[in-house]
């Protein structure tokens, strides 16, 4: 993450907020499952395999449809030009919540889940270097992992505030997560159109040239 600008941190923690904010609705909604972290879900399904079989096949088929994000989200990024992906992958995430939303108003609520987990999936493709994913926005293991790291050289040359970008990262995650479980208990999975309006504007602001990514 500091290989990016700075203005390119504040994106990706106002993302990971949002990633947050949507995985809390999609937990509170379907009890227990989660839309973004997949780590949770796989595990779920491990244990669902030994002691509920039906909770095995939802855990699983949240995660390829997770997967199946993440590929939408990767073409979408090698079928655009590096100064358009940014904006133009955000733009997806913000379509396939619209749809989610949409589907929820009209009772579709497994369907709508089924979009979430595809736009949380296309958002963790929003940074790439080299076609590989730079910064996750939905998963924090690693992002605390490199928050140690960069703890542990604090007392380097140069190295004094590289643990900022990972700190803030989670703690964007965390204070989403907790909005979204306001939201949810006022609006339901009506709250998603919240994580849709915030998310537009985001886009307008990726589309301006000082986000323009470079390879």
């Amino acid at each position: 993450m500091t290989r990016y600008q700075r203005n390119h941190w504040f994106l990706a923690v106002a993302l990971a907020g949002l990633a947050g904010f949507v995985d809390a609705i999609g937990f509170l909604y379907t009890g227990g499952f989660f839309t973004a972290f997949m780590t949770g879900n796989s595990t779920r399904m491990a244990v669902g395999l030994f002691t509920d079989a039906s909770i095995a096949a939802i855990a699983g088929s949240m995660i390829a449809t997770f997967v199946l994000g993440v590929i939408l989200g990767n073409l979408i990024g090698h079928a655009c030009p590096p100064r358009a992906r940014l904006p133009l992958t955000i733009l997806g995430v913000v379509l396939l919540l619209a749809g989610a939303a949409a589907l929820a108003m009209v009772g579709l609520g497994t369907a709508a889940v089924g979009c979430t987990l595809l736009a949380m999936g296309m958002e963790n493709t929003v940074f790439q270097r080299e076609g590989e994913v730079s910064i996750g926005l939905t998963y924090m293991t690693g992002t605390l992992v490199k928050l140690g790291q960069a703890l542990s050289r604090i007392h380097r040359p140069g190295q004094s505030w590289a643990w900022v970008p990972h700190l803030l990262l989670w703690a964007g995650l965390v204070s989403g997560a907790g909005l979204g479980v306001l939201a949810y208990l006022d609006w339901g999975l009506g709250a998603l159109w919240m994580a849709v309006g915030i998310r537009l504007v985001l886009t307008l602001i990726a589309s301006l040239p000082r986000f323009a990514l470079h390879e």
